[in-house]
Formats: C-alpha cells, structure tokens, sequence
C-alpha cells in the first residue's frame, strides 16, 4: 500500500512538471509557428525560467516531503517492531518467573510433606518403643510374679506335710506368722525365727500345730519376742497361706 502511494505521488509530480513546462513553452511555441524565420525568438523567457526553476524546486520539495514521510513511516514500523520484541521477550520473562516460583512452591510443598512423613515414622517407632518396653516390662513382671508364686509354692509343699517323721521333742511353743516378702526379707519361706539359744541357726524344726497342719522349717531367723519368750517360733508364710487364727500352738520337734 505505501509503496503504491509513493509510486501514485511520484507520477503525479511528474504530470504537474510536465503542465508547468508545456505552460512555458507554449506562447513561444505560438510564435515561432506565427513567424517561422531565423530572427524568430524561440528560447524561452527569464519568466519562464523561474517557472520552470520554480517547479523544480516544488518537486524536490515534494520529493524531500515524500521521503521525509518514508523515513518517518520506517521509523514507525521499526519502533513497533521492538515494541512487539519486547513485549515477547516480557511475556518469555514472566512465564520463566511463574514457572521458577510453581517449581520453588513444588519443592517447597515436597520438603514439607517429606519432613512431615518422617516426623510421623519418628513418632510412630517412639510409640512403638515405648509400647514394646511396657510388654517387656509388664511380662517381666509377670514372669517375676509366677516365679513367686512358684517359689511360694514349692516352699509349701515342701514344709507342710503329714508324716511321722519323728525327732526330739521340745515341748509346746506358740506360733505366730510373718510373711519375707511383706518385709521386703529376702529369706524366702522355709525358715523360722526363734530364739538362738534354744535353736540355733540351722536346726532343722517339725512343727505339729493344733490345727492339724505339719510344718517343716529351719531356723535362719530371730526375734525381740525371743527374748522374753523363749517358747514362741515366727514361721515365715505367705499371707494367703496364713491361719486365719492368726496364733496357733504347736508341739514341736528337732530333727
């Protein structure tokens, strides 16, 4: 389209040109056809010079104003142009920049979830732990309990029984009941306090008490009752095997 202008401008400058020299030219074109002679004054006039300078420099001037609107037109499509560039190259920036932040967010999020997981897996094996010692705990202490309780047992069995296994009587004796355990003794219960003079550390005792129940016991013990009692023994029992009249007598026997 500009260049079609241009080409539209160039002829009309041409034309005007042309009217402006054929306007000239023309009255002594009449003269020399009115007086064909060698004296006939053909050359142009100082008049029609500067017509036709005059029109030259309307034409340049023309010319000058046409390129001077190219240069201008020119410039104009080249300005757009970096605009456009640079409005590209911002739209380049500012998807790098929304992308570089949707990938920090992304990482940042990943961070967070993995630093969560592993809290939660830290916690979880602390609870399971801590879970695990209270059932080691727990079934040591039950292990512990039936270890007692066996050892109590086994102490019954082998101190209460009904033979007549016989030895050196000496006499009645009162009979209370302690339980080791209670006392936080160590002692165990197959032994008997009584007073070490009487029977020392050691002597192997039967002890037949009024309610019919037969006691065998070693003397590992001794008491303050001892002392103003010589005829009372201190039998180790356990709580739940204790006569519930609290204080029997007994013939006993030194085996």
């Amino acid at each position: 389209m500009t260049s079609f202008t241009h080409k539209k401008k160039h002829i009309t400058r041409i034309a005007f040109t042309f009217a402006i020299a054929v306007a000239i030219f023309f009255p002594n074109l009449n003269l020399v056809i009115a007086a064909p002679n060698d004296d006939a004054n053909i050359y142009p006039s100082t008049q029609a010079v500067k017509q036709v300078t005059f029109a030259n420099r309307v034409a340049r001037e023309l010319d000058a104003k046409d390129a001077a609107q190219t240069r201008m037109a020119q410039q104009t499509a080249n300005k757009a142009e970096q605009l456009a560039d640079q409005k590209q190259q911002d739209e380049i920036a500012r998807q790098a920049a929304e992308k570089a932040a949707a990938e920090k967010a992304a990482a940042e999020k990943a961070a967070a979830e993995k630093a969560a997981a592993e809290k939660a897996a830290a916690e979880q094996a602390a609870a399971a732990k801590a879970a695990a010692q209270a059932a080691a705990a727990k079934a040591a202490a039950a292990a512990q309990q039936q270890a007692a309780a066996q050892a109590q047992s086994a102490a019954s069995t082998t101190t209460v029984a009904t033979s007549s296994t016989s030895g050196t009587s000496k006499g009645t004796f009162k009979i209370s009941f302690y339980d080791p355990a209670v006392l936080g003794s160590s002692l165990g219960y197959g032994g008997v306090a009584a007073n070490l003079s009487m029977f020392p550390k050691g002597t192997r005792l039967k002890i037949s008490m009024s309610n019919g129940q037969v006691l065998y016991r070693t003397v590992n013990d001794t008491g303050s009752f001892a002392y103003a009692n010589p005829y009372q023994l201190d039998v180790a029992m356990p709580n739940s095997q204790i006569p519930s009249a609290g204080i029997l007598s007994a013939s006993v026997e030194v085996l």
